[in-house]
């Protein structure tokens, strides 16, 4: 099986700050990667990078044995982790979704595409939105309309940058389940940036560390051992300490 993802000794460079530096790393279809790292590790440069949003310093990235570049647009799906949406934009969920699908706003969406985007919800959980105003969408609610609007394209690349973003713990369940049963039918391949460590154990197939610089890469039981948490975090969990203030009081 060849590689659906190939990132090899990337470097990304934001104006004097060297954001990542000598990153490789490679998927196949149906691979689940989890990307992990402290605060200002570059996780979402790798993602952009990957997408061709920032430019490369240095290194390749190659997607479907091609340049990235050369990739067509549709087989790639993608969810910010900040929305940069304009709420007050007088849209329902269903017109946000087909945008998905046409990659421009659409004047009016036709029967067939009302019934896709429908469908498409249905399966993130958010069939019920469809006529709802996106001004009037809860944080979790955007997120799954956001992962609906990637998924309507059938991607065979879908990258997410915090995709538990707002949402409560069963929705988090429902959402990976979500996932990971496109991902069966599909054999698409999955990017997540996330800060759940159980998350990355329990859904990942490959867990990137990262820390400006790849720590490890593997499988979860391979890439998260206390050596390497430690090298990245510079801890392996967090510790409950009393703060001071409680102490005084």
């Amino acid at each position: 099986m060849s590689e659906a993802i190939e990132v090899n000794r990337l470097e990304v460079q934001l104006g004097d700050y060297r954001a990542i530096t000598d990153v490789s790393f490679s998927a196949r279809p149906g691979d689940t990667v989890a990307i992990l790292g402290p605060n200002g590790a570059g996780k979402t440069v790798l993602i952009k990078a990957i997408l061709g949003l920032i430019p490369g310093a240095g290194g390749e990235v190659r997607l479907f044995g091609r340049p990235a570049s050369e990739v067509p647009p549709e087989w790639i799906g993608y969810v910010p982790q900040v929305k940069t949406l304009d709420r007050s934009f007088p849209a329902t969920t269903c017109d946000f979704v087909v945008s998905g699908k046409r990659r421009s706003w659409p004047g009016r969406i036709t029967k067939r595409e009302h019934e896709m985007a429908s469908r498409v919800l249905a399966i993130v959980g958010a069939g019920h939105l469809c006529h709802k105003l996106l001004g009037w969408l809860s944080g979790g609610e955007l997120e799954r309309v956001y992962l609906a609007r990637a998924l309507v394209r059938e991607p065979r690349l879908l990258l997410l940058d915090e995709p538990a973003t707002g949402i409560d713990i069963v929705g988090e369940d429902d959402m990976y389940c979500y996932i990971e049963a496109y991902q069966k039918r599909t054999e698409a391949v999955v990017l997540m940036v996330t800060h759940d460590w159980l998350a990355a154990r329990h859904h990942a197939s490959q867990v990137l560390l990262l820390n400006r610089r790849v720590v490890s890469f593997g499988a979860p039981e391979v890439a998260l051992t206390d050596e390497s948490m430690r090298a990245a975090f510079g801890h392996v969990g967090h510790i409950h300490r009393p703060c001071p203030e409680a102490r005084d009081a």
